[in-house]
């Protein structure tokens, strides 16, 4: 845990006033069976700041610090997320053509840097994640991403199913990358407004978000082994959105 203490944060009134300062956290642990009026405050501002909190046993929060905890500790975030409904507004009043890429259940640190950083190189203008089963911003991620993650947008939000609606009803078709797709990637239109979806190395994206998705592409592949690395698979896709938009000065 040495490389989390320059970002930990314990004790419940602390990390309550942490929030409410208006720092973004990473991630709030809370132990197993705490009670309180005071711990119900918390949990109730986490779930309001959309904020991961993890219920585990005491022996985990000791691993992080054996000071004063009060069953609660915190990870500072090295990035300041966005909410989705504010970004894209912007985007729009700035005369530009959305392209949002989503991230479907990607827990790797470094797989997350690498494609934030081909996705700022890209042209993408936001990210968008999970608040539960994404990967943690850390240094780390920021070191992968060379940077990037100073400049994208991160948008952390409860419910990619709900962000889908509003980005569709917002005039953005979903363009979802799985090796189920009938059609190649460069047979999609990126010059529109768009959100790209990339999921997951095990699953790729969910059924759930493939059944709501306007287009469900492949990328053409003719060697021996049958998937990308999602990063990889990632960084090919947005430089297809990317060369379709040069080639139309869409920015």
């Amino acid at each position: 845990m040495a490389k989390q203490l320059e970002n930990l944060i314990y004790g419940i009134r602390a990390i309550i006033e942490t929030i409410q300062a208006g720092k973004d956290l990473e991630k709030v642990f809370v132990q197993k069976g705490l009670k309180g009026d005071l711990i119900k405050e918390l949990l109730n501002l986490a779930h309001e700041r959309t904020i991961p909190v993890s219920t585990v046993p005491i022996e985990k929060i000791n691993r992080f610090t054996r000071k004063n905890h009060q069953g609660a500790v915190a990870l500072v975030s090295p990035v300041q997320y966005h909410k989705l409904d504010q970004v894209l507004p912007g985007l729009f009043e700035q005369g530009l053509t959305p392209m949002i890429l989503m991230l479907d259940r990607i827990t790797d640190v470094r797989n997350f840097g690498a494609i934030a950083r081909s996705a700022e190189c890209m042209g993408a203008h936001a990210i968008v994640i999970p608040t539960k089963n994404g990967a943690q911003i850390n240094a780390d991620a920021v070191k992968t991403s060379a940077g990037a993650l100073n400049f994208l947008p991160v948008c952390r939000e409860r419910n990619l199913m709900d962000s889908l609606r509003f980005l569709q009803d917002s005039g953005l078709q979903v363009i979802s990358c799985s090796e189920k797709g009938k059609q190649l990637m460069k047979e999609a239109d990126f010059t529109l407004p768009c959100v790209i979806v990339m999921g997951n190395e095990e699953e790729g994206v969910s059924p759930e978000i493939l059944s709501l998705s306007d287009e469900v592409m492949q990328i053409p592949m003719t060697g021996q082994i049958a998937s990308l690395n999602v990063s990889a698979a990632a960084a090919m896709m947005l430089y297809e959105a990317a060369n379709q938009r040069l080639e139309y000065n869409i920015k």
